[in-house]
């Protein structure tokens, strides 16, 4: 089964339209990292082989200084806020493929 880590930015309703089709999420929230640092939440993400979600294209930018630092990490999935809807966002997560850590 897929498991998600939600970065603090992305809108509850996302959140909630993956639980509802029975995707595994899990939020920066949930589990006591609302203020951590992007790259603290993507080490946490991976240490519980999970994928991060995001909206936050700083991420982005952290996810290739891991890969050419050879860190590895469990990968970053982002959606931009104004061309992804919520709708869109969550049915093309939960099309993805189980994550294998």
């Amino acid at each position: 089964m897929l498991a998600v880590y939600m970065d603090h930015h992305v809108p509850a309703a996302i959140t909630e339209g993956l639980r509802s089709r029975g995707v595994d999420v899990l939020t920066a929230f949930e589990d006591g990292h609302a203020d951590a640092d992007d790259p603290v939440l993507l080490a946490r993400a991976t240490s519980l082989g999970r994928i991060v979600f995001t909206r936050d294209r700083d991420f982005l930018a952290i996810g290739r200084a891991a890969q050419s630092s050879g860190i590895a990490f469990g990968g970053i999935v982002y959606a931009h806020q104004l061309r992804v809807t919520i709708g869109q966002a969550v049915r093309d997560l939960e099309g993805l493929p189980a994550h294998r850590a």
